[in-house]
């Protein structure tokens, strides 16, 4: 099957993004009435609209929608090989995107690790709680803590969580002792409130209701704070108990900073989960990153 015109397919893809004929012509450096041509010939040349009009501009029609998302992956993966084409000298790249707290709590103990078996790569993190737009923000691949199914993306489940409280090991048997779980109405509690994201993350009340203990706890008094690690920092320094999960306190745990005062542990209906776009899986330096992160994971199942 011929394919049709690039420019023309670029002239499309830019007006159905931007809703605007001029501001396509703008970002493609050519004229309005360039862009209008474009477009009328390949309408022609398939038979049918492909963009209609609106009262600030264009939209796509109908039978340009379902084509559009394969369109802006194509121009995405033809401007990348470009890049690479051009600078084939650049050291190995891999970015990353994941939450601060999985950052700090458990991906940067392990990182020395990667770097170690590829020490020619360079690394980089950011920290994003959000969706990743991958092709703005030059990422390569994300760690997302959702409930999957992410459309058009690759994805691998690293982990599934549970929720329990933590706490410094002197708040177990300090005064007030820390025995069965009425006994956290006279300690803090240290909540966690993420606001404006697609996941929450569980609450004293959920973790309460599965120990029986709403009546004998308040469980919305204590601290709060927007980001766990906070939480998990206020525990280990002692200024209270903290909701933290299998993934962010096993390191903890591990080396007795904090303890579990009970054995609850509340399954999390979201879980850790490997993203990218099909395309950078392919890349070998990403497909190395992805293999060292399952098998990292892997290392720890045993000690969930």
């Amino acid at each position: 099957m011929r394919l049709p015109s690039l420019n023309a397919l670029r002239a499309l893809e830019a007006a159905a993004r931007l809703g605007s004929l001029t501001a396509a012509a703008r970002e493609l450096h050519v004229t309005p009435s360039a862009v209008r041509h474009q477009i009328r010939a390949l309408e022609e040349e398939l038979g049918w609209p492909l963009l209609r009009k609106t009262g600030a501009g264009v939209a796509p029609t109908e039978a340009a929608l379902d084509g559009l998302p394969h369109l802006r992956r194509a121009f995405d993966a033809l401007s990348e090989a470009n890049r690479r084409l051009r600078q084939p000298c650049l050291p190995a790249v891999v970015a990353v995107a994941a939450a601060s707290s999985l950052v700090s709590s458990w991906l940067i103990p392990r990182l020395d690790d990667f770097r170690g078996r590829h020490p020619g790569v360079t690394v980089r993190i950011d920290n994003q709680w959000g969706l990743t737009d991958f092709a703005r923000d030059g990422v390569d691949l994300a760690i997302r803590y959702g409930r999957g199914g992410y459309a058009g993306l690759f994805e691998k489940r690293l982990f599934e969580e549970t929720y329990f409280p933590v706490c410094a090991p002197q708040l177990l048997d300090g005064d007030p002792p820390l025995r069965d779980p009425d006994d956290l109405r006279r300690h803090t509690l240290l909540h966690v409130t993420v606001m404006g994201h697609r996941v929450e993350w569980p609450t004293w009340s959920d973790w309460l209701a599965a120990a029986d203990a709403v009546e004998a706890v308040d469980p919305d008094s204590g601290v709060h704070f927007n980001i766990s690690l906070f939480a998990q920092q206020a525990a280990m320094a002692g200024q209270g108990v903290a909701l933290d999960s299998t993934v962010l306190a096993h390191d903890a745990l591990a080396s007795g900073l904090l303890v579990k005062p009970f054995a609850l542990e509340v399954p999390s209906p979201y879980s850790y989960y490997i993203v990218c776009p099909p395309e950078n899986r392919e890349r070998p330096i990403v497909a190395a990153f992805i293999a060292w992160l399952e098998e990292v994971a892997a290392a720890m199942k045993p000690e969930q």
